[in-house]
């Protein structure tokens, strides 16, 4: 996916989710997230999008402390929320392809990595504002989006050194799209998990699936599908790979 489909992504997802969370109102439990409430979800996507769009706007090169959202509710808090997207949104289509600031996974510029992660980072925490108004609606994610993000938490987040994917004796988890032609091969070891597009080699465990399911999954807003082969291996994954 290029740039300017991630941004018109991040767009539509940032005002569903406002959407959604106006709807639910503040005190709503979100499904999807124990313990939060919708005011928390505003308040935490509001200050990752601000705190994205300094790097973009500014051009800080290093990384920076997470603000604090300010002390608002109700419809103050999802006007404050609306406002912050759209200065993303604006500075994301305003910055040169050869924006320079800081950014943490690997991809072709900072702009283009801006550009997914908070499509990502948006679409992830839409639904969770879906979860608050309409618990197990997860709609809306399109496949090929969907396949994006795979990739992105597979080969970027748990490439990090902080991924809590480990194991002992090392194992081979598959995990394949049914509806995207994507496949992607996870080796699991005492070191971060190493992933390679595409199916090398015996797999201890596969997970299949549709790709927007997939997504879901991986990044715990729904049960992973059930497992061929060793299934502690799925297990593994769902109890260690929170972000």
């Amino acid at each position: 996916m290029d740039i300017a489909e991630h941004i018109a992504i991040l767009r539509a997802e940032g005002r569903l989710l406002a959407d959604s969370a106006e709807s639910a109102g503040p005190d709503a439990a979100v499904a999807t997230c124990p313990g939060w409430q919708v005011r928390d979800l505003l308040k935490h996507t509001g200050a990752v999008h601000r705190w994205a769009t300094g790097y973009v706007v500014q051009k800080h090169t290093e990384r920076r402390p997470l603000g604090e959202a300010p002390d608002l509710d109700g419809d103050a808090l999802v006007g404050w929320f609306r406002e912050g997207h759209g200065l993303l949104v604006e500075a994301l289509e305003q910055a040169p392809d050869d924006l320079e600031c800081w950014a943490f996974l690997p991809a072709p510029s900072p702009r283009a990595f801006w550009a997914r992660r908070q499509a990502h980072e948006t679409a992830v925490h839409r639904v969770d504002s879906d979860s608050a108004l309409r618990p197990g609606a997860y709609q809306g994610i399109g496949s090929a989006f969907a396949a994006d993000g795979i990739d992105e938490l597979l080969t970027g987040f748990h490439a990090r050194e902080r991924s809590r994917v480990r194991s002992e004796e090392p194992k081979v988890l598959r995990v394949r799209t049914t509806d995207e032609d994507a496949v992607w091969t996870v080796r699991i070891t005492d070191k971060p998990p190493a992933t390679t597009p595409g199916e090398e080699g015996e797999a201890d465990c596969e997970i299949s699936g549709p790709a927007a399911q997939l997504y879901l999954a991986l990044w715990n807003r729904l049960p992973l599908p059930q497992a061929t082969g060793d299934a502690a291996v799925a297990r593994l994954w769902q109890e260690t790979s929170a972000v």
